[in-house]
C-alpha cells in the first residue's frame, strides 16, 4: 500500500502529524536498524534516535520531536508523528502480517467424547483429547495434542496452541490466548505435614481466565484445594510464568518471563512484573505497581510503588543502596585504616 493509505489506518486509531513530501509504497515492516527500502519502522524514544542517520527506511512512525521529524524531513524520509509510535508500529504489523488461522474442521485423529457438542466453526487439530461435558463456543481453535480434561468451558475465539493441557473445570474467556506447553488448573502444591509423611490434599478447586487473558508457553496456573485460582480480563503472561494455587491477579497486568507467585498472592490491577520476580506466599501487592527483574516481594505493596532488589524495597532506596554497593571495597578500606588510627592513638 502506499503510505497515504497507511496513514489513514493510523489515523482511525490516534491523533498524527503526517509528513507529506513523498508517498512512497510500503511492502512491510522492520525495526529500524534492520530496516530496507519499502519498509516502514518507528523511532520510540532517544535510544534508537542515532539510526535515523543510517536506516534505509521508506517511512517512518515518529514521536512527537521536532528534531527528529527535521532529521527525517531532511534525509527525504516520509513520516508521520504520534505520541504513541509504539502503538501505531504495532497496527502496521497486523496490516501487513496475520498470524495463521486455519479453516473450521476436525481432524480425524481427535478423540472427541460423544458429550460434547463442537459448533461448526470451530478447528480441533490432529490427535487432540477431549474429555467428558466440556463447553466449546463458536469460533474456537485448537490445535494439535491438546488435552481438555472433563466439565472445562472454553468460550468465543479462544485459541489453545498445541501441546497446551486444560485441566478439570478450568475456564477460559472469550479470546483468551494459551501457548504452547502451558498447563491451565494443575494440581496446586498442597501437602499437609503428618508423622507419617506428607498427606496429600485434594484440589478440588479450579482456574478461571477472564476474557482477553494471553498465557506464554509453558507457564503453569495451578487450581487450589478449595475455591478459584482467577487472572482478571486481558492479562498478559510472557513464557515460563508460574501462578500458585489460590492467587488472584487484576485486569490489564503484564508479567515478564519466569514470573513466580506462592499460593494465595493477591494483585490488584495494572500491575507490572519484571521477569523472575517471585512474591511470597499470601502477599498482597496493589493497584499499579512496578517491580523490576528479579524483585523478591515478601511483604504487602501499596499501590502504585516501584520495587527492585530481593528482598524488596522501594526503588528509590534500591538505587542508592546500589550505588554504594559499588564503592564498599573504598570504603571498606577507609575504615580499616580508621580503625588502626584509632588504636593507635588508643595505645
Amino acid at each position: 500500500m502506499r503510505f497515504s493509505e497507511l496513514v489513514k489506518h493510523f489515523q482511525a486509531l490516534a491523533e498524527v502529524t503526517v509528513n507529506e513530501m513523498d508517498n512512497p509504497e510500503i511492502k512491510g515492516v522492520a525495526a529500524i536498524e534492520e530496516a530496507t527500502a519499502n519498509t516502514v519502522s518507528y523511532i520510540e524514544g532517544n535510544r534508537f534516535a542515532d539510526y535515523l542517520n543510517t536506516t534505509r527506511a521508506s517511512a517512518l512512525i515518529l514521536p512527537e520531536n521536532q528534531h527528529l521529524q527535521r532529521q527525517a524531513t531532511e534525509k527525504g524520509i516520509a513520516w508521520v508523528a504520534t505520541s504513541q509510535p509504539r502503538l501505531l508500529f504495532a497496527r502496521a504489523i497486523a496490516l501487513f502480517y496475520q498470524p495463521f488461522q486455519p479453516d473450521p474442521e476436525i481432524h480425524p485423529t481427535a478423540v472427541i467424547d460423544s458429550s460434547v457438542v463442537i459448533p461448526e466453526n470451530v478447528y480441533i487439530g490432529p490427535h487432540v483429547v477431549i474429555y467428558p461435558h466440556v463447553k466449546i463456543s463458536s469460533g474456537v481453535s485448537i490445535y494439535a495434542n491438546v488435552v481438555i480434561y472433563p466439565d472445562v468451558v472454553l468460550r468465543d475465539r479462544a485459541i489453545l496452541h498445541a501441546n497446551c493441557t486444560i485441566q478439570e473445570r478450568s475456564q477460559i474467556g472469550k479470546d483468551c490466548i494459551i501457548h504452547n506447553g502451558a498447563i491451565i488448573g494443575s494440581e496446586g502444591f498442597g501437602f499437609v505435614p503428618t508423622a507419617q509423611g506428607w498427606y496429600k490434599m485434594q484440589q478440588s478447586g479450579y482456574v478461571v481466565l477472564e476474557d482477553g487473558v494471553e498465557i506464554g508457553a509453558n507457564c503453569t496456573l495451578d487450581r487450589p484445594a478449595t475455591g478459584e485460582t482467577r487472572i482478571g480480563r486481558n492479562t498478559k503472561f510472557d513464557n515460563g510464568v508460574h501462578i500458585g494455587h489460590g492467587c488472584h491477579v487484576g485486569e490489564n497486568c503484564a508479567f515478564a518471563a519466569k514470573v513466580t507467585l506462592a499460593g494465595g498472592v493477591t494483585v490488584g490491577n495494572n500491575v507490572l512484573l519484571g521477569g523472575q520476580t517471585a512474591i511470597a506466599n499470601r502477599v498482597t501487592v496493589g493497584d499499579k505497581v512496578t517491580a523490576t527483574g528479579q524483585s523478591g516481594i515478601t511483604h504487602n505493596v501499596k499501590s502504585g510503588e516501584v520495587v527492585s532488589s530481593s528482598p524488596a524495597v522501594p526503588n528509590h532506596i534500591y538505587l542508592r543502596s546500589s550505588a554504594i554497593y559499588k564503592r564498599l571495597p573504598e570504603m571498606y578500606r577507609t575504615l580499616k585504616r580508621l580503625v588502626k588510627q584509632v588504636e593507635k592513638q588508643q595505645k
